[in-house]
């Protein structure tokens, strides 16, 4: 995983020996049962420009907004910022807020709003917890004040289990679907990758939980006593994308090592490979596996070499590019862009386009305005609004 090559240490020497293995020229991907072609450049979008919202964020991790138009920005070193509809911060952050784990990859992580936002003000977010030889992801519920300053009735409503050390690789996503219920991604914690591969583990998996934190009814693994029931799917490294299109179907990115990020649609109860498949290598260029697809094993629909250090997914449904409508966003750490994936209506992978950046892109998301917005990763992280450029030709729908 190249995220953890950028966060902390100057390890972009690794990413360079991921550009000197790579496939070159292979914009396209191709969707298909076999083992997918990994993609390297792809060629530039058009017909966009990018206006900052707002700068003076550290490390900001995910945006949530709020019915009014304002929205909620979490910094990984614990701190829920409010942003006014008119693009201001408010000059405190959110009280209420528990202490978290802040430490490498780790901190305050995802956010997002219960469906009924509205009538019931529950907010979610995720956090490492613990310490730095015992660590965990956790998932937390509260109540937003009516002036949004203040978080209520506070609750750790699901810790992933086991315990890891070290402080890489929490994930973590949050999606509700459209039944209500939630999508938690957990990492494999790094240390722990056979983790990945094991049901009677959270880590390194999708996992499937009511809005109160219990495993969710229907979960595949429900009736498998030596299983954690809140599985949805297993054999992932480190998840850091998630995203629900309008036809119901999940779809997820996350970190391979040197080489190998995955773009995958997940359904229930399957395996999605890792560590037993990979298309990357040890950091230090040794063979993790010579398998780049098994039998009883999910393909991913694309592959990225070099690493994307994908973070963060949105799928586009607003109305100011048509030509961008159902197609999919992916952020890029550590190679400082978004990755436009075209799908075609029934999910297939037709081709990508590049949005370069010159900072790290943690989260990507759906405006309620109808424009795209990016979180990025810095010491002075900015929000990010992507709109129409004003001398570009009228789009058409896809």
């Amino acid at each position: 995983m190249i995220h953890i090559i950028s966060m902390q240490t100057p390890r972009t020497h690794l990413f360079s020996l991921a550009l000197l293995i790579a496939l070159p020229g292979l914009a396209p991907s191709r969707a298909t049962a076999e083992p997918v072609t990994p993609t390297a450049a792809a060629p530039a979008a058009t017909g966009y420009k990018l206006t900052k919202v707002v700068d003076g964020l550290e490390h900001p991790w995910a945006i949530a907004w709020l019915p009014d138009g304002s929205a909620l920005i979490t910094e990984r070193e614990g701190r829920i910022r409010l942003l006014s509809k008119a693009g201001t911060l408010a000059p405190n952050p959110l009280k209420g807020v528990p202490e978290v784990l802040s430490i490498g990859q780790g901190g305050l992580l995802d956010i997002a709003l219960h469906p009924k936002f509205a009538q019931n003000r529950l907010v979610y977010f995720t956090h490492s917890t613990g310490t730095a030889k015992a660590n965990n992801t956790r998932l937390v519920r509260a109540k937003l004040s009516h002036d949004a300053a203040t978080l209520t009735d506070v609750q750790t409503i699901f810790d992933a289990s086991p315990k890891k050390s070290g402080p890489l690789h929490f994930g973590s996503r949050l999606a509700f679907m459209p039944d209500g219920t939630l999508l938690i991604t957990v990492g494999e914690g790094f240390n722990r990758r056979d983790d990945a591969q094991s049901t009677a583990s959270n880590l390194g998996k999708v996992l499937r939980l009511t809005d109160d934190g219990k495993p969710a009814p229907g979960n595949p693994f429900l009736n498998d006593d030596k299983a954690k029931p809140e599985v949805w799917s297993y054999g992932h490294r480190n998840p850091q994308g998630l995203t629900i299109d309008t036809a119901g179907r999940v779809w997820q990115t996350e970190h391979g090592p040197l080489g190998g990020d995955e773009l995958n649609l997940i359904e229930k109860g399957k395996n999605y490979g890792w560590p037993k498949v990979t298309f990357g290598t040890e950091y230090s260029g040794a063979t993790i596996t010579d398998d780049r697809t098994l039998p009883g094993m999910e393909d991913a629909k694309v592959v990225w070499t070099p690493v994307l250090a994908a973070s963060g997914l949105a799928f586009y449904s607003g109305d100011k590019f048509p030509q961008w409508k159902g197609d999919l966003f992916a952020g890029g750490l550590v190679s400082k862009q978004v990755r436009r994936i075209d799908l075609d209506d029934n999910g297939k992978v037709l081709g990508q386009q590049t949005i370069k950046l010159s900072q790290r892109v943690r989260d990507v998301r759906n405006g309620p305005d109808g424009y795209l917005y990016i979180l990025t990763d810095e010491d002075n992280g900015q929000l990010i609004r992507v709109e129409p450029a004003s001398d570009a030709p009228p789009a058409a729908g896809k």
